[in-house]
């Protein structure tokens, strides 16, 4: 009988404690490629596809950044104030204008406030909302298949109607 050794065996881990080796990993070592961080959880035992890893990271919140020598690595977002009771109220005074034109809603924002007000709108679910689009200072929201653009403006411009007064 052949006996494998431990090195052999493919460990079996959570997707749990697999994240928290890519949370240590990335705090400790400068990560530039999935494929880099793929070989350091190699190492430690974790066998994982590249698809899988592409997942944890986004569920990690990981973001891939350049760095001020150029190349590029991923960091982890640490939160360093609990949110608000109310996440809109975190927004306040970034919302400059909310329209529609009969297709679209559009909403203008302080620059580089769109993504965190279009996150916000996600989060929400509203049932009259196909999807929406963020780019720096915009965000277009596209109706679900029978809702009136108009419709969709007012349940946002309800929603969002704190993050319209100024702080």
């Amino acid at each position: 009988m052949s006996r494998l050794s431990s090195r052999q065996i493919p460990r079996l881990e959570s997707p749990r404690a697999r994240r928290q080796a890519i949370r240590e990993l990335i705090r400790a070592t400068a990560v530039s490629t999935q494929e880099q961080l793929r070989e350091l959880l190699a190492e430690q035992g974790f066998e994982t596809t590249q698809a899988t890893l592409s997942r944890d990271l986004a569920r990690l919140g990981a973001r891939h950044v350049t760095r001020p020598d150029g190349g590029a690595v991923y960091e982890l977002e640490e939160a360093k104030v609990p949110p608000p009771n109310d996440p809109v109220v975190a927004l306040a005074g970034i919302v400059r204008t909310i329209a529609e034109n009969g297709s679209l809603v559009v909403i203008h924002t302080q620059p580089g406030a769109a993504q965190a007000v279009a996150r916000s709108i996600d989060m929400a679910r509203f049932e009259e909302l196909l999807g929406t689009l963020a780019g720096d200072d915009t965000i277009f929201l596209a109706p679900a298949r029978g809702v009136s653009a108009r419709k969709l403006c007012a349940r946002v411009k309800e929603f969002l109607s704190k993050a319209m007064e100024a702080p």
